[in-house]
């Protein structure tokens, strides 16, 4: 048998037979030193957005500290917002505070020792859910609804609710059901312990919990500001001597409801709704008292 040298060796042919555990420990090894770099680099991005946040809250907390702990501060404005918010329903909706009463910024400065921002936060929340209305440079003044506007708004209620009550029988579930019973209870609370206040407030309520239970969002936003602004109407209009009558409508609708009497219902929800606007004294305010007569105690 010939023997080649190395250099005579056919082209072609390897020096020795391959190896495929070698060749297959090698490819392991590169992918090995391939996936450790991945891990290095994306756990050091990791650690450095970490540490990153936690040393940015801290240089916050700092600044807090330094400051005077502003977080504290600005809870307490709203606190103070709240409150002006607050005073200023309970003394409408008491009848200390008539249509067409003007309040003054200052006047609720000097009162409550607060910043004008302070109390233009509240007076805007209480614009919006039209208990006053802001006159460009001529400040704040009591809501004044007319007549007119009473009986439109109850109108308008009388529409959306008879439309309501059919969705809300639809719709009706046990949990419902005992978040009527609930709020039903509050209001029955409300009128033995003689707090007219929360009486009307939860009476609204109870009424924009049936929109919410019928499940149409539109309906529901018409609600919140027809329920606002008869709020006010009632307790502008109504007489103040006037006793809080008992919630039995309120509990008969749900009886109606859990029967899936939507006939009855229907009929029910405006006859209530046309009894109540029957009760205002569409007439002239008492006279005005000075916003710190009006606030006085609150």
């Amino acid at each position: 048998m010939t023997k080649h040298t190395p250099a005579e060796r056919p082209p072609g042919r390897p020096a020795h037979a391959a190896d495929p555990a070698a060749d297959s420990n090698a490819t392991s090894n590169a992918v090995s030193k391939v996936a450790s770099k991945v891990v290095n680099k994306v756990a050091s991005k990791v650690v450095n957005k970490v540490v990153n946040k936690v040393t940015s809250k801290a240089a916050g907390n700092a600044a807090d500290n330094a400051a005077g702990t502003a977080p504290a501060r600005k809870r307490g404005a709203a606190a103070v917002d709240l409150r002006i918010y607050s005073a200023v329903v309970n003394a409408v909706m008491g009848h200390k505070l008539p249509p067409g009463t003007r309040l003054g910024e200052a006047e609720f400065c000097e009162l409550y020792g607060v910043s004008r921002t302070t109390v233009r936060k509240a007076l805007q929340r209480l614009a919006h859910e039209h208990i006053v209305v802001l006159r460009p440079n001529r400040g704040a003044v009591v809501a004044s609804p007319s007549p007119q506007e009473a009986r439109d708004v109850f109108t308008a209620r009388r529409a959306i609710e008879r439309e309501i009550v059919p969705l809300v029988i639809r719709n009706i579930t046990p949990a419902s059901i005992g978040r009527i019973r609930a709020a039903l209870d509050a209001e029955e609370q409300a009128r033995r312990s003689g707090d007219r206040t929360a009486w009307i407030r939860l009476g609204g309520e109870f009424h924009l919990l049936m929109a919410e239970l019928a499940g149409n969002a539109v309906l529901q936003r018409f609600m919140v500001e027809l329920v606002s602004r008869s709020s006010l109407i009632i307790a502008v209009y109504e007489n103040p001597g006037a006793p809080m009558c008992g919630n039995h409508e309120h509990h008969d609708l749900l009886a109606l409801i859990e029967r899936g009497d939507v006939k009855g219902a229907t009929a029910l929800i405006e006859h209530h709704l046309a009894e109540i606007e029957a009760r205002l004294h569409l007439g002239t305010p008492e006279r005005k008292l000075s916003l710190a007569e009006a606030l006085g105690g609150l």
